[in-house]
């Protein structure tokens, strides 16, 4: 019986198989973790190494700028797992690196999901799953009639695959030819309360895309070198939008929390907990 809900046709790497960078990332998620003791950190986990390769070498920006009329826009449609993207934004300058201690505090900017025109590199206020894809067809859509270069990115989770808004936003991306559009979409294969399959099978899900007219593409979703050769061709396809699917491990780094449905969202963390924590991601 597999309790865990971890998905027996998938091997992860060691303890945690990651890199300096992607370590020092995600004691970044713990700063902000660990001021409020809430979050969905395991969410947060399994996307980091798609931000970063999107943040370090992918995405046009100005932090400094951040409404730059041609900058590259990111619609981080799972909104819940917002402690990874306030981690890039901190270490990219779009805020101070303290601000992470304010993690949902009245004083602080930073809430439990992120919030457009509060947030310096927030496109989207984004949480209420299933919206993103569509904001952003409507960005890549206006970028085409400006006749602007920028490209639009938007993460997607895979439980977000349950919502019928996604597919009706899908069918008119395609339907636009918009390949100034990539989803990066995150197959942890966990949702709340359960694995994807049990809850609502996704599977196939590549052959799924295609069939609404997207250019596919599927990678580790924490191999950095792997996610960087995967979008470095853009578009996929001309004429087309795409999807990279990222397979990725919720909670990714930690072992108590890979694949853990009680780590989905965790309130009022343990000082036991915490350390707990930081001594799993130890930088060596």
């Amino acid at each position: 019986m597999n309790t865990t809900g971890r998905p027996s046709e998938f091997s992860p790497e060691g303890s945690h198989g990651l890199d300096r960078r992607s370590l020092e990332l995600r004691h970044l998620v713990l700063r902000a973790f660990g001021a409020a003791r809430r979050g969905h950190l395991g969410s947060a986990f399994s996307v980091v190494e798609i931000l970063r390769v999107l943040y370090d070498d992918i995405l046009r920006f100005d932090s400094a700028r951040p409404t730059w009329k041609d900058r590259d826009r990111f619609i981080f449609s799972k909104g819940h797992g917002c402690l990874a993207l306030y981690a890039l934004l901190a270490d990219k300058g779009f805020i101070p690196v303290e601000e992470l201690d304010r993690f949902c505090a009245a004083e602080g900017i930073l809430g439990g999901h992120p919030e457009r025109g509060k947030i310096p590199g927030v496109e989207a206020s984004t949480g209420s799953l299933g919206h993103g894809l569509a904001i952003a067809v409507g960005m890549a859509i206006a970028l085409r009639l400006d006749r602007r270069t920028a490209r639009v990115f938007v993460l997607n989770s895979d439980g977000e695959c349950n919502e019928g808004s996604l597919w009706e936003a899908a069918l008119h991306a395609s339907k636009h030819r918009l390949d100034n559009l990539t989803i990066l979409l995150d197959y942890n294969r966990m949702q709340s309360y359960g694995r994807t399959a049990e809850v609502v099978d996704l599977e196939p899900l590549a052959d799924k895309w295609r069939a609404f007219g997207f250019a596919v593409r599927e990678v580790e979703g924490h191999d950095v070198a792997g996610i960087r050769a995967a979008l470095a061709p853009l578009p996929f396809e001309k004429g087309k939008p795409g999807v990279l699917i990222c397979r990725t491990v919720k909670g990714k780094g930690v072992p108590f929390l890979e694949w853990n449905a009680a780590w989905h969202h965790k309130n009022k963390a343990s000082n036991e907990e915490l350390a707990a924590l930081y001594s799993a991601l130890e930088v060596k």
